[in-house]
């Protein structure tokens, strides 16, 4: 795994080992970010199930403002650590060691928005649905904001979840890509 693009272009990221992880790959990365924009004019990112934080540290490298990367799995909250001193811009990425219902709920309490979602739930204990409709109430949610969810291909999304509606469904193997763009 590495970045693909961006200023930290080529740099090595590590991932978890074992099967409780599924990090995403390059091929399927660069293809997220030609679908959502290859360069990103700021914006906040949240990644949800962070795993590596590879998703939120490409974000940053092409041009996001700031990360937060949520994972309940010490492990995996390890390996984000390692990944954003590769970085060498530590200040540019938050970590929070919490599962994703207690992340919602205090960055709904602390009205924090974000522009750029990535949702990359293990694949036995998928709530997209719910958690979309759960950050739209509680505003998490910015106006237009891109929410880009990682799935088993298997799992087919709505259209429209609230104001987020599907602008792109792409299968890579046994995943699925599935980007919202929130119009409302």
């Amino acid at each position: 795994m590495r970045v693909v693009a961006g200023e930290y272009r080529g740099r090595k990221l590590k991932s978890l080992s074992g099967d409780n992880t599924r990090p995403t790959t390059d091929k399927v990365k660069e293809s997220i970010f030609n679908m959502i924009g290859p360069y990103l004019d700021g914006g906040q990112v949240l990644d949800l199930f962070a795993g590596s934080g590879g998703l939120a540290i490409e974000a940053v490298s092409r041009g996001a403002e700031h990360a937060i990367c949520v994972d309940r799995s010490y492990p995996a909250i390890k390996i984000i650590r390692e990944n954003i001193a590769i970085t060498k811009q530590p200040e540019k990425f938050t970590v929070l060691k919490m599962d994703a219902k207690q992340a919602l709920k205090e960055f709904a309490a602390n009205q924090q928005q974000f522009d750029y979602l990535f949702l990359d739930p293990p694949y036995a204990k998928q709530e997209l649905v719910l958690q979309l409709e759960q950050m739209l109430g509680d505003g998490i949610l910015a106006p237009q904001s891109v929410v880009v969810c990682e799935t088993a291909k298997e799992v087919d999304l709505p259209e429209t979840v609230g104001t987020l509606v599907q602008s792109r469904r792409q299968i890579y193997g046994i995943t699925a890509v599935t980007i919202y763009r929130n119009e409302g």
